[in-house]
């Protein structure tokens, strides 16, 4: 690894585990608003006999590098985000890689697949919305008003939206400790940042890129998601020219925490066992 790679590696908090002999193929992995890598935990570790597996923080969560994040420059939108994925990506000098990610990271993967298309071989999506806001002809989940309460509440008291937002992701009643691992992730994240991530989210719209991504790619989708309803797992199947979708049953938004064996399940049928047409 060069000295030129290792400050972008730090600044993402990138880690690095698994296989690596000659032409071991790349798994990356990009959690959601309000996470970490360690939302991987149930999930990654699958992986590390066959693949070369790539953990990384978004700038501004975890522990990547909080004073990289720049609110009204490059992170004003997902593209920003999206540099940084393929800034990693040059960095560790990987091509056709199996991109993993979760909520508003998995739009943030497909802008980077549409712009550098070279370094991706396969797409999951796990709970993906390219538009949370409803609108004529498109049901994203959320009316406006109700994005403006949400960060609102975030701008009012975070600490106290940190613990009532987490129960409705998780969507687990009869699982506290899922919700409880949310909230205390929430918690953990630089409040001003997480107020403005969530802003530059819940008005995100990325529909325009789903056109031309080109990348086989897997939708996984859970039966029960107010966050991502299966209306929008629908919309982005019917969008992308090379596409397909499974329906976990599980409730909430984070079904590779929810239901592991069975995300993992759909995984590998799409990784390792699915005859592309």
């Amino acid at each position: 690894m060069t000295s030129s790679a290792s400050p972008i590696l730090d600044r993402s908090n990138v880690t690095i585990s698994s296989a690596t002999g000659p032409g071991t193929q790349a798994i990356v992995f990009l959690h959601g608003l309000g996470g970490d890598q360690h939302d991987w935990r149930l999930i990654a570790p699958a992986f590390e006999n066959h693949y070369q597996v790539i953990l990384l923080d978004l700038i501004g969560a975890g522990q990547s590098d909080l004073s990289a994040y720049q609110s009204t420059t490059s992170h004003s939108t997902l593209d920003g985000h999206a540099t940084d994925l393929l800034g990693v990506l040059s960095a560790l000098a990987l091509h056709d890689v199996v991109f993993v990610g979760h909520s508003v990271a998995a739009m943030i993967g497909v802008i980077a697949a549409v712009r550098e298309p070279q370094r991706f071989a396969k797409m999951v999506l796990i709970s993906p919305s390219p538009r949370f806001v409803n609108e004529k002809g498109y049901a994203g989940g959320f009316e406006q008003k109700d994005i403006n309460e949400l960060l609102a509440a975030m701008e009012a008291d975070y600490n106290g939206w940190a613990h009532g937002f987490p129960p409705v992701m998780a969507g687990q009643q009869d699982s506290p400790e899922l919700a409880m691992a949310l909230t205390n992730s929430f918690v953990r994240t630089n409040p001003e940042i997480a107020r403005h991530f969530a802003r530059v989210t819940f008005f995100s719209d990325t529909r325009a890129e789903l056109g031309f991504l080109t990348i086989p790619t897997l939708i996984v989708q859970s039966a029960h998601d107010v966050i991502a309803p299966l209306a929008v797992g629908h919309y982005i199947n019917e969008q992308l020219a090379d596409s397909r979708m499974v329906v976990i049953e599980t409730n909430g938004h984070l079904p590779h925490l929810s239901a592991p064996q069975q995300t993992l399940s759909a995984m590998d049928h799409f990784l390792h066992h699915e005859t592309m047409l």
